[in-house]
C-alpha cells in the first residue's frame, strides 16, 4: 500500500487524542489489539503514544492515524487480510 488515502475508509472521530482513540475502541469493537509504535499496519509504521490500540470487528479495523500537520484520526476500513493477519497476533 502507498498511502492512507487509497483505502476506503470512514472518519470517526477528527483531532482526536490518542486516549480518546483508546476509549473509542474499547468501547466499540469486539476485539483488541494493542501494538507499539512502529507496527506496520497496511505496510506503514503507526505513530502515537503508546499503548497503541487497534480495534476489530468481522472484517473490519478501526485504528488512529496521525498525519503530521493535519492531527489524529480515527478510521475505520475493511479490509479481510489485514484483519487476519491481526488475529494471528492476538492467538500468539
Amino acid at each position: 500500500m502507498a498511502c492512507i488515502e487509497s483505502l476506503k475508509y470512514e472518519i470517526i472521530l477528527r483531532n482526536a487524542t490518542f486516549s480518546e482513540c483508546r476509549e473509542y475502541i474499547r468501547k466499540n469493537c469486539r476485539e483488541l489489539v494493542t501494538v507499539d509504535p512502529g507496527f506496520a499496519l497496511f505496510e506503514k509504521p503507526v505513530i502515537g503514544v503508546p499503548p497503541i490500540l487497534l480495534g476489530l470487528d468481522g472484517d473490519s479495523i478501526t485504528f488512529p492515524y496521525t498525519k503530521p500537520c493535519y492531527g489524529t484520526f480515527l478510521l475505520r476500513t475493511e479490509n479481510p487480510e489485514e484483519a487476519a493477519r491481526l488475529r494471528s497476533l492476538l492467538k500468539k
